[in-house]
């Protein structure tokens, strides 16, 4: 059968696809798990919760003893959706501001305030979101740019992926980058990794100036090196087969503690980071937990639509990360 067969049949493409997706189901790294017992759960702000994905997310967070949920948004909306769910939520702080003009806002404004030590994001636009976080006058900006870092892990596997940045920062300069890096690693250092392997991803490992994601790797990896970025053992640029697979950098002969270990990924631009994500997410069945660094306070960013287990994997990772610091 040609490929100008398989183009005029939608339903062989359909079937074809569905072989290449992963059926697996999702799961929620144990190990995350493991390392929030114990601790006291994390008063969070849930921006936009009147929204049955919001609810039902922060429902199986405060099931495993993760976050204390403040719920802003629409008061009535909540209440009802509470109710349709039977759980009872009298226990908790409703902050009545609906609608991406002021759910936003009002959660920054917690966390500003101290009364609330991580964000969660509902049912609000990720731009809505972060523009009040970035806001100069009231929002959670520190000396560190902001950045969105990946926790991927695949099921039945130990190892874990850290991808940034694939959700914020769009095609980040060399000094965003430093940034971007310290924020990854200081995650791996609240998880327990206290020296993660960084790879610098390019196309190539070779430094070529019609490809500046090379060169502008390199740069990143001698600043950082020179003490721009601690805690870590930092080397790029490297094509992605190099950075993860050992045999794959034996072959072209790289010569790097990094090379085929890495344990942090930091793409070139949002493009790259992005697809990579979905790509393991849909064909290898890992869970992608998503959260912002370099705020205030840790955040919950996850897609509408991402799976319940990487949101609460999501609300795992900021719960260490608010207990860490």
């Amino acid at each position: 059968m040609g490929w100008g067969t398989l183009s005029s049949s939608p339903f062989f493409i359909t079937i074809e696809i569905s072989r290449v997706l992963s059926e697996k189901p999702y799961e929620v790294p144990p190990y995350l798990l493991r390392k929030c017992k114990g601790k006291p759960p994390v008063r969070t702000a849930v921006a936009g919760a009147d929204h049955p994905v919001a609810m039902e997310s922060a429902r199986q967070a405060v099931s495993l003893g993760l976050i204390e949920p403040v719920f802003v948004g629409d008061q009535s909306s909540v209440l009802a959706l509470a109710a349709s769910m039977g759980w009872d939520i009298s226990g908790y702080r409703i902050v009545h501001a609906p609608g991406d003009a002021k759910a936003p806002a009002a959660a920054v404004a917690l966390a500003r305030g101290h009364e609330v030590a991580a964000l969660m994001k509902g049912q609000v636009h990720t731009d809505a979101l972060m523009a009040a976080v970035v806001n100069r006058a009231s929002g959670l900006r520190t000396s560190r740019r902001l950045s969105h870092i990946f926790h991927m892990t695949v099921p039945g596997r130990e190892r874990v992926l850290m991808i940034t940045d694939g959700a914020v920062n769009i095609h980040p300069h060399t000094d965003a980058k430093l940034h971007i890096t310290q924020n990854a690693v200081d995650l791996a250092h609240a998880l327990g990794n206290t020296n993660p392997k960084v790879a610098l991803l390019s196309g190539t490992e070779s430094l070529i100036d019609a490809m500046p994601s090379s060169t502008d790797a390199a740069e990143v990896v001698r600043r950082a090196n020179n003490g721009e970025v601690t805690g870590a053992t930092i080397d790029g640029p490297f094509a992605f087969d190099n950075a993860i697979s050992p045999a794959a950098a034996r072959l072209k002969g790289v010569d790097s503690p990094v090379a085929g270990y890495a344990d942090i990924l930091v793409v070139p631009n949002i493009e790259t980071g992005n697809g990579l994500f979905k790509m393991m997410a849909y064909f290898m069945s890992a869970t992608a937990a998503g959260i912002v660094m370099g705020a205030q306070v840790p955040i919950m960013l996850t897609s509408r639509a991402d799976p319940p287990e990487a949101r609460v994997a999501s609300a795992a990772l900021a719960a260490i990360v608010a207990n860490h610091t």
